[in-house]
């Protein structure tokens, strides 16, 4: 388990760095290039939609050449860059290349840190590790908040934008020097020719595939959190106050993701992402409707919830059920999967942003998510899936 805490407290410092900065970024555009929301929906969708498309190639290299903690160190430093390349951005168009940087870094990093966790614990504690992970990702996400939101709310309403992203490097780079207590298990592996995994799709299990299809459905109304700080604005919430938006959900999301990840390994992983959708219902739902402020603190509360019953379950559903030699594969695929879909999302939830106002999008993305839920329950299976893939 001291191996899951060392990579844990990678995320916790990169997280530091990178939400001293994400809850800015809407607010960047908006005041100093004039930004509309269809065009940060194109920006945010845009960048993790490219980024999703090397995390099934990460998680491939990953299970090809078993360079697990390399891989993972070359994406975590993305984060570093991203911040400078923001410092230098003088356009939206800079903010967008910075912003892919980070989704790049993510994606390279994602596959092969998860197969590290996975790999540090038993199957009987899978979910209690991929939470315990996410906790510590979620507290440093906090902890970057909140050191944004003094600086804000001290700074009396003048405070300079780079400044603070210059600041925010600092626990990025504590982050990667972690990487020195993180050990990798060494596998000696006979393997014969693989083929790309795509010729190869064919042959996972039809409850794999079906799961996969839920996903891309449920992220398709799951658009970019920017539109968060969009609805918090139309409620009147100055910019010290919309970060503490998310520091409540990041501080909720922390002391629920070990509980609820150990409570997936009593009762089944389904059993919690089930509830866990339908918790994404409500909280979009909330999103649309709220109409005050302290409205918006319980539903980024309740997103919280959601955070904790999905992220870490979801990875310890998809890492126990692929084979060893397709871990990374399986878990890079599962992002890609959703990456993919969130460009769509992000572009049309600004469209309809422009055409109907603020609660049509939230009401698109509830729908969505209702209907995966009940696909889930009613269509997947309670237990395990069995796949068979050759790579």
């Amino acid at each position: 388990m001291s191996n899951v805490v060392f990579i844990g407290l990678i995320s916790f410092f990169t997280d530091i760095s990178t939400e001293m900065v994400y809850p800015l970024i809407p607010l960047y555009l908006v005041s100093v290039f004039g930004a509309t929301p269809v065009l940060i929906g194109i920006i945010e969708g845009i960048a993790e939609s490219l980024a999703s498309l090397l995390k099934v190639y990460s998680g491939y290299l990953t299970d090809r050449f078993q360079k697990k903690k390399l891989i993972a160190f070359s994406g975590y430093t993305g984060g570093v860059i991203y911040k400078i390349a923001l410092i230098f951005a003088a356009s939206w168009i800079g903010v967008l290349g910075a912003r892919v940087i980070d989704r790049i870094g993510k994606g390279v990093r994602t596959a092969p840190r998860d197969v590290l966790v996975a790999e540090s614990i038993d199957k009987d504690h899978m979910g209690k590790a991929f939470g315990l992970h996410k906790a510590l990702d979620m507290f440093g996400a906090g902890l970057g908040i909140l050191i944004t939101y003094f600086i804000i709310r001290n700074s009396g309403g003048e405070y300079n934008y780079k400044r603070l992203f210059a600041l925010s490097i600092f626990p990025a780079v504590l982050g990667l020097s972690m990487f020195m207590f993180v050990k990798q298990k060494k596998q000696v592996r006979s393997i014969n020719k693989r083929e790309p995994f795509w010729k190869n799709l064919n042959k996972i299990d039809s409850q794999l595939r079906l799961y996969l299809v839920i996903v891309f459905i449920f992220t398709l109304g799951h658009s970019s959190n920017a539109f968060f700080v969009l609805k918090a604005k139309t409620l009147g919430f100055d910019d010290a106050g919309i970060v503490f938006l998310f520091f409540v959900y990041h501080a909720v999301a922390a002391l629920l993701s070990i509980p609820l990840g150990k409570l997936s390994d009593k009762i089944g992983r389904k059993n919690l992402l089930v509830p866990g959708y339908f918790a994404f219902t409500l909280c979009y739902l909330g999103f649309a409707l709220s109409n005050n402020m302290f409205g918006l603190y319980v539903v980024f509360g309740l997103f919280g919830i959601y955070t904790a019953m999905i992220a870490g379950v979801e990875r310890a559903f998809v890492a126990e059920v692929a084979t060893p030699e397709l871990k990374g594969t399986m878990l890079g695929l599962h992002s890609t999967i959703a990456g993919i879909a969130l460009l769509p999302a992000s572009i049309f939830a600004g469209l309809l942003w422009n055409k109907f106002g603020p609660i049509v999008p939230f009401v698109f993305g509830a729908s969505l998510s209702l209907i995966s839920a009940i696909m889930l329950l009613v269509f997947m299976k309670g237990g395990k899936v069995n796949m068979d893939i050759n790579i």
